[in-house]
């Protein structure tokens, strides 16, 4: 069993070294990859040599002083790669961000333009009597974005025409410069290093605040786009206030005109009450109601009475009118005593005779 034990840690000691091998391997096949020029120039110099220094064993094995210039050489390298690698990866999520913030403010202006288009064309052409979209706004509108359209077209072709000119004397600049490059010292390549080194520190300083204000760019469109919003709302609140206040001003205005009507109304009916409460203060000594009808029945009684002989009176007066003269007295010449039966005779006379004309003229 301990020899199992034994034999299974040699494995894994030797296994360990081959992993270090190969890594070994791979570091030194980079760089030799990396310097193989240099190998071969070398080589070539090796050749030259003489015969006794050809004939020299060259060793197999490197060195730990070698084996530690190419590892941190290596190291050297990866970490620069890593450092492009990672500068590279900024540069790319700067400007990943930047098509981003510009896509962001590009959608800003087709919402933008979209909310123009339906305010302008299919709300406000729209016909209020046929319903359809009067075509002479359209044209116009289209006119309009065309030309705004060829007005940045044409701005962004002078901005490019002026680019391509400072690039054209830039690189005058260069040809200059590589033209003088063998007049020049090695000051002024160190000047011009520095100078360099500052350009691009300003270039890049120039492109964090680009990025700086994009970003502010998107933001501000989006707050913009925010307040139009809430703007809109707000608008349509005053809109349905101005209604209201409206229609409470004319419910108020009717009111007053009620109260008005109904103040009027109080007042008849407070002077209409004064003056019923004076005709009762004035009709309190009057009799009773059944003695007032009594009384008035009485009066339509004698009214029918006195009508009646008024009748009488008329059709007497008429009858006299029409009959023979009333006879005269007339003494009875024989006896003064005769007087009265004689009346009593020719008055029955008279009063039959007055009795049958009445009754021919009622019939």
């Amino acid at each position: 069993m301990d020899g199992d034990a034994d034999d299974l840690d040699q494995l894994d000691d030797v296994q360990r070294e081959l992993e270090d091998l190969r890594l070994e391997n791979r570091i030194f096949k980079s760089y030799y990859e990396r310097h193989a020029s240099e190998v071969a120039e070398v080589d070539e110099e090796k050749r030259k040599t003489t015969n006794r220094q050809r004939r020299r064993q060259l060793p197999t094995v490197l060195t730990i002083e070698q084996k530690v210039e190419i590892g941190v050489h290596e190291q050297e390298v990866a970490h620069k790669d890593l450092e492009d690698t990672k500068r590279n990866s900024e540069k790319l999520i700067d400007t990943l961000k930047a098509v981003l913030e510009e896509t962001d403010i590009r959608i800003a202006d087709l919402k933008k333009e979209a909310y123009e288009f339906k305010r302008d064309i299919v709300v406000g052409a729209e016909n209020m009597r046929t319903g359809n979209t009067m075509a002479e706004k359209v044209i116009r509108y289209m006119e309009d974005k065309l030309r705004q359209r060829d007005a940045m077209t044409e701005k962004l072709r002078l901005k490019n025409t002026t680019l391509k000119g400072q690039l054209q004397k830039v690189e005058g600049q260069l040809r200059q410069k590589d033209d003088m490059g063998d007049a020049l010292h090695y000051i002024d390549f160190h000047q011009l290093q520095i100078e360099n080194k500052q350009y691009v520190s300003r270039i890049e300083e120039r492109n964090d605040e680009l990025l700086k204000l994009k970003m502010t760019t998107g933001k501000t469109v989006q707050a913009l786009n925010t307040l139009k919003n809430l703007l809109h709302q707000r608008l349509a609140e005053s809109e349905w206030l101005s209604k209201e206040i409206r229609l409470r001003t004319e419910t108020l205005s009717k009111i007053k005109e009620e109260n008005g009507a109904v103040a009027t109304e109080i007042t008849a009916e407070r002077r209409a009450k004064k003056k019923l409460g004076q005709h009762k203060a004035d009709t309190q000594e009057m009799p009773n109601v059944d003695d007032y009808i009594a009384q008035k029945a009485t009066v339509y009684q004698l009214q029918s009475y006195l009508a009646n002989w008024e009748r009488k009176v008329r059709n007497i007066d008429a009858v006299l009118r029409s009959s023979p003269p009333f006879p005269k007295r007339v003494v009875p010449t024989d006896s003064q005593s005769a007087w009265p039966f004689y009346m009593i005779y020719r008055l029955s006379s008279w009063h039959e005779h007055c009795l049958k004309r009445m009754h021919t003229r009622c019939c």
